[in-house]
Order: C-alpha cells, then structure tokens, then sequence
C-alpha cells in the first residue's frame, strides 16, 4: 500500500505518568552502570569493611568469642557512637571511589554521541534527566553506605544482653541523614563534573582532584593563617563535622578544627548549587555544527 494511503492517527492509549518516567531513565542507568566488570568489583570491596565490622560487634558482645580471641576486654570492642562514626566514614570514603567510577559512565556516553538533544526529545524534562540519573547513583551508593550501616546498628540491638537500640536511637538517625546528605553531594559532583569532561577514565580523575585538591589548599591555608576557615574547602572534613554532631559526638571535636553548625550547611548548599549550576549549563537539547 502507497504511504499516501495511510491513515496517521495521533496515539490515544495509556499515558506513562510523568512522576514515573524518571525510573525509566533509572532502570537504564542501572543497568549500565552494572554493565562493567569492574563496579562489581568494587561494589564487592565496599562490603569488606561491614563485614568486618559484624564480626566486632559478634566480638563485644560474646564473652566465650572473646576468650577465644585473647580474652580481648569490652573496652577495646566498645561499640558506640564512635565505632559507626568510623563505619560511615570508611563507607563514605568506599562510596565516592564508587561514585567517581558510575557517573562518568552514566551521563559522559550520552553527551559524547550528541544522545541527549534525542532524549530530551522525549516527555522528559531536563530535571527528571537529572533525577533519574541520580536516582541511579542514590540505589547504588545507598547500598555501601546507610543500608550497611543501618544492618550493623540492627545486629548490635540485637546482639546486645542489654536495651541498646532505645537507647542510642540517635546513633541510627544520624547514620541515615549524614548517608543522605553525602550520597547527594558526590551524586551532583559526579554528575557535574562527568557533563564537562568527553573521556570517562579523565572524568574518575577529575572528581577525586575535584575532592582532594581543594582539602590541600584548605589545610595550607589554615596552616599559614593558623585559623579553622580553611577547613571548609575541605567537603570530607565539613562532611565528616556534621556527622559527628548527627551522632551526638561533637563533645569529642578538637576546639581548634570544630566548624559551626551554619558555616558547615552553608558550604554544602553552596556547594551543591555550584553543581546545579554546572549541569544546568551541559544538560541541554543543542547540537553544535561547525562548519
């Protein structure tokens, strides 16, 4: 049958719902974030410290186990607020290493072969691009970080001859919040600074120089000045300061290296509006012809 033949009618069946069309985009990113041999990898070296870290609590609260270890005292196995400060810190630190490796290859491919004018062609705005995106890095990075944590503060519970969980009630709370603040902030730097960069091995550099050379400057600018405020080009370290008053540990902070509460939220929001900034700038449906 010729096309002039043909009878185009506009699409009258079911709709996906806008608010679910992001997963789409998540479901997509998931799978090619997993696609590599190499994130498995990692995804497996990122569950060592939990693990190692149950048989600690197994420890502190199983005298016969600790007979067998050396009769190793209660206080050396203490398990506090100090004890998942450190378990979130190492998660955290394993989770960027993650990130920086699954950001370039979620959103650099689609830059690189001028995908994204097609993508956006779609009912998808440019925000729900984005947050699709990051709802990938958020399943992906809540794995290693406040899902294990959470898991570890259960068994102590559990585990405990006394009522512990009540009791330290905080201790969950601000492992799940501080997990969140830092899963966003590495999400919107991974993605950023992935938009800018062609090559995604140079992308992995960037976001670790993007972490690291700033806490450099921050520590010689403090040093030289002999003042804290150098401390807050230092996201780790911010980041690290308000898991400690999240975890009620702020008591234990040295004087000289304690930030205020607002100085450390306002670095963080301005931060990741920097990242906004950055992506709102990349993500758009253009194509660049030079002739």
């Amino acid at each position: 049958m010729s096309i002039h033949k043909h009878d185009y009618r506009a699409y009258t069946g079911r709709v996906t719902p806008v608010w679910t069309r992001i997963f789409v985009l998540g479901r997509y990113s998931l799978a090619e974030a997993w696609s590599s041999k190499f994130t498995t990898v990692l995804f497996v070296v990122c569950l060592i410290p939990p693990i190692g870290a149950l048989f600690t609590i197994y420890l502190a609260n199983n005298p016969a186990a600790r007979l067998l270890m050396g009769n190793v005292g209660p206080r050396v196995l203490a398990i506090d607020g100090a004890f998942f400060l450190n378990v979130l810190t190492i998660q955290s630190w394993l989770a960027m290493a993650l990130a920086s490796w699954i950001a370039p290859r979620l959103i650099t491919l689609d830059l690189v072969d001028n995908a994204l004018p097609i993508l956006l062609s779609h009912p998808i705005s440019r925000f729900g691009y984005v947050l699709g995106k990051c709802v990938a890095l958020f399943a992906t990075l809540s794995i290693v970080t406040w899902v294990p944590c959470l898991l570890l503060f259960a068994y102590q519970g559990y585990a405990s001859p006394v009522p512990w969980a009540a009791a330290n009630l905080r201790i969950a709370v601000g492992m799940f919040a501080g997990s969140l603040v830092w899963i966003g902030l590495i999400s919107l730097l991974g993605l950023a600074l992935s938009s800018w960069v062609k090559w995604r091995v140079v992308a992995t550099g960037i976001i670790f120089a993007a972490i690291l050379v700033p806490a450099g400057v921050g520590a010689i600018v403090s040093e030289v000045l002999r003042t804290k405020w150098g401390l807050l080009l230092n996201l780790p370290l911010v980041a690290f300061s308000l898991w400690q008053r999240l975890l009620g540990l702020h008591d234990h902070v040295d004087e000289l290296k304690k930030l205020p509460v607002g100085a450390i939220l306002a670095v963080l929001a301005l931060a990741c509006c920097l990242f906004v900034v950055m992506l709102n700038k990349r993500i758009r449906a253009r194509e660049v012809v030079r002739g």
